[in-house]
């Protein structure tokens, strides 16, 4: 039986097919003697089939806390004794959230609302934020506002929106386990219509959910049939008063497997780090990371949580000499 790290080498990096799920959890299941191979092989495809660029991100929340929804990982839900409470960002406050983004070199600036799915109300504010900041910055702008009808996805498209994010979160045969307020099928459906629609499609999850590591191989998989542009990876950070609360986190070196393995099912996809890399990686875990099939990053804090600031992260894209995509390539 073949070695997996040179069939990978062969199919992704020389043939530029990704790895299946099978394949996959092969490749999660490699000795930790084997990781550095790993790493390495997941960079070599990533400059192979995305080039040496990484792009850079910065998110901010329009709309935060009071969720209807039961996402057990999430501290905006309004269903759990968290502490975030539902707050309003203003559309000055978001311009200027977006010049501040586009500071840092970013090309990316999300737009965020914890919400099932958009009202009148919050695709007015949209509607008015991205003409704002169209008006007062260069970047591309992206959204993030839950599960879409039809037409509220061709609005989006019509107000210029770049990209759309929408997790999946996790494998679907995991998904009851995490979410009970809606179903997986009603995520794929949004991201179905964002494709038609010509929109780019974001779309990844959170590792360390208590999900088996048959069933990570398995969300690889399920990742790959979208051939989404995007996949934020994300590591579980527990937070108080969640059902999540109390779970632990993903291991370093299972981190860094799973990066690399995500990298070698999507070779041509900007894979990035989001939340949770500071508490599960550490510095050097992410340099390692970088190096192991990463090419993007969100920059500075998250939704709920502290992120590096984004001075560090762009002092080591310094360091491993690592250019920032320029805006005019991403247009």
């Amino acid at each position: 039986m073949s070695d997996i790290l040179e069939v990978a080498r062969r199919q992704v990096l020389d043939e530029g097919r990704g790895l299946s799920g099978a394949q996959v959890l092969e490749c999660l299941t490699l000795p930790d003697d084997r990781l550095g191979d790993l790493l390495a092989l997941a960079h070599e495809v990533r400059v192979r089939w995305c080039g040496p660029e990484v792009e850079v991100e910065g998110i901010v929340s329009l709309k935060t806390g009071g969720c209807p929804e039961d996402c057990h990982f999430c501290s905006q839900s309004g269903q759990f004794t968290s502490p975030v409470r539902a707050v309003w960002l203003n559309i000055p406050d978001l311009v200027r959230a977006a010049m501040e983004t586009a500071e840092t070199g970013a090309t990316e600036f999300c737009i965020v609302a914890a919400v099932r799915g958009p009202d009148e109300r919050l695709m007015s504010q949209v509607r008015e934020g991205v003409k704002a900041i169209n008006d007062a910055v260069e970047i591309n702008i992206a959204c993030s506002l839950g599960m879409l009808t039809q037409d509220q996805v061709d609005e989006l498209a019509a107000m210029g929106v770049h990209r759309y994010n929408h997790n999946l979160e996790t494998a679907r045969s995991h998904f009851p386990s995490v979410v009970t307020t809606h179903t997986w099928e009603e995520r794929w459906d949004t991201l179905r219509m964002v494709k038609e629609a010509g929109m780019e499609v974001c779309c990844g999850g959170i590792i360390g959910m208590g999900e088996t590591v048959e069933q990570r191989a398995e969300f690889a998989g399920q990742l790959a049939e979208l051939e989404p542009d995007e996949v934020p990876l994300n590591f579980l950070a527990p937070r108080p008063g969640t059902p999540f609360a109390d779970r632990p986190l993903v291991e370093g070196p299972e981190a860094l497997k799973t990066i690399a393995a995500f990298r070698l099912a999507l070779p041509r996809t900007i894979l990035r780090y989001a939340g949770g890399r500071e508490l599960t990686l550490g510095d050097l875990g992410t340099r390692d990371g970088m190096l192991g099939g990463i090419n993007a990053i969100i920059v500075g804090n998250y939704l709920t949580t502290l992120g590096r600031p984004a001075e560090q992260d762009l002092e080591l894209l310094t360091e491993l000499q690592m250019p920032i995509k320029a805006l005019s390539q991403t247009l």
